[in-house]
């Protein structure tokens, strides 16, 4: 057996539950970029593209021989995921300072405006989409998670500290979807990512504020100079 059928082919199970080993490695290299955007390294961006093309085969289903339902918001999600990655990939490149790719800021109110409605919006927008190519149901969480997984990568190329807490919506809704759909090692991974985005939410939020306690030292309010 060569290594790609190997790769498409080999499984194993948890509990009476199929699980094959690409969407356990998919979900490995997932998380390793991750952890890297968490210490904001440009290799981040194409160790998620790896992770990414391993899960669109995972969760087309059928289509690439196995037992699991389809799932068109998470498939589609792993091309998005792709572009936006290229996007941020380019973005962090250009925007190197040292070891660190991006300088992590607030978003804006109108841009924490704009993603709310964004992801409710592309919610509604998808869900019927969704739900007439057959997706698995409830299609507006498969919807959901897609939207916020668009606004979060791109929130993450901007370098908003936001984006992490876009995160955590997305794994809120998620974890029980994929539980449902019998896809285990993915909930898993968003079980340990949920955990994993809220830590990173606060160290990125620490590395602003001493960024802004920085600039203030350097270049203090010149009204307060005597």
């Amino acid at each position: 057996m060569n290594p790609i059928t190997w790769l498409f082919e080999a499984s194993f199970e948890v509990a009476g539950q199929h699980i094959y080993w690409r969407e356990v490695i998919g979900n490995a290299f997932g998380l390793a970029s991750a952890l890297g955007g968490l210490r904001r390294r440009v290799w981040a961006w194409p160790v998620g593209i790896v992770g990414n093309v391993l899960l669109f085969t995972v969760f087309l289903g059928g289509v690439f021989g196995t037992d699991n339902p389809l799932l068109l918001g998470q498939a589609g999600r792993q091309l998005m995921f792709i572009a936006v990655s290229i996007y941020g990939w380019r973005k962090w490149v250009r925007n190197r300072r040292g070891g660190d790719a991006v300088v992590p800021e607030w978003a804006s109110w109108r841009q924490r405006a704009v993603i709310v409605v964004a992801l409710v919006g592309g919610t509604l927008l998808l869900t019927p989409l969704f739900t007439a190519l057959g997706s698995f149901e409830p299609v507006w969480a498969d919807a959901w998670i897609f939207m916020g997984s668009l606004l979060a990568t791109y929130g993450m190329a901007k370098g908003w500290v936001e984006f992490w807490l876009i995160w955590v919506a997305v794994d809120a809704v998620g974890v029980p979807l994929l539980l449902s759909a019998g896809y285990w090692a993915t909930a898993i991974m968003y079980i340990v990512y949920g955990a994993f985005t809220i830590t990173g939410f606060v160290v990125w939020a620490r590395l602003r504020a001493r960024r802004s306690r920085e600039a203030r030292t350097e270049f203090p309010d010149p009204t307060l100079v005597n």
